[in-house]
């Protein structure tokens, strides 16, 4: 990697653990409403007892409770965040006993390849700072015929409009985009639902 990019990259990392970090302590006070919808997208996400999963840019870890009830006793759950204070929350939360929690950026994960039955990942994609690259490092990952949830509790005309713009046909999450983006970064893309209380992408990882 040249210097240049190795830059780049770190300015990334800060600026989103800088806008993150400040958000961090109020993250859940400010969504409280949202645990129905990680609860349902999980289900929806269709693992099973014993299998080993990754919640990328887990944040405060909304989704490991679901996630461990999902995967069970004999499952593996990990959560993974750039944000120390996001998963301070997390642990402040209790959430740290449904899995383990990683300082971690997803752009490389200290994870080897194959490890993994799945990735659910909540509100990532917008914050890839290469999302073909990004969505290829969740791939290298998960095993051949794993899945991945690309997942938001609001959908993408609610999450515009929350933040007072208009969606626009280059948005990532668009099905016309999300699809040849995932099929070059190394999954197929099965499932997708972008409703105004929810917005869940599944995929499965291609060999």
């Amino acid at each position: 990697m040249s210097e240049d990019r190795t830059q780049e990259r770190a300015q990334d990392q800060h600026h989103v653990q800088e806008f993150f970090g400040a958000r961090a302590g109020d993250w859940d006070r400010k969504f409280p409403g949202d645990g129905p919808a990680f609860t349902a997208a999980v289900a929806e996400f269709g693992l099973r007892p014993g299998d080993r999963v990754l919640d990328a840019g887990c944040g405060t870890g909304r989704a490991l409770t679901a996630l461990r009830a999902a995967v069970g006793p004999s499952g593996t759950v990990l959560g993974a965040d750039v944000t120390p204070q996001m998963l301070s929350a997390a642990r402040d939360a209790g959430r740290d006993a449904e899995g383990t929690l990683l300082l971690a950026d997803v752009v490389r994960l200290p994870l080897r390849d194959e490890a993994l039955d799945a990735v659910f990942a909540a509100g990532l994609i917008a914050h890839l700072p290469e999302p073909a690259a990004n969505l290829r490092e969740l791939a290298r990952v998960v095993r051949p015929g794993g899945r991945l949830a690309l997942f938001h509790p609001i959908g993408r005309a609610a999450l515009a409009a929350r933040h007072g713009r208009a969606l626009t046909p280059e948005d990532l999450r668009a099905e016309h985009n999300l699809g040849p983006l995932l099929a070059g970064s190394g999954w197929r893309l099965t499932s997708y639902a972008d409703e105004d209380a929810r917005f869940l992408a599944l995929a499965v990882r291609t060999p």
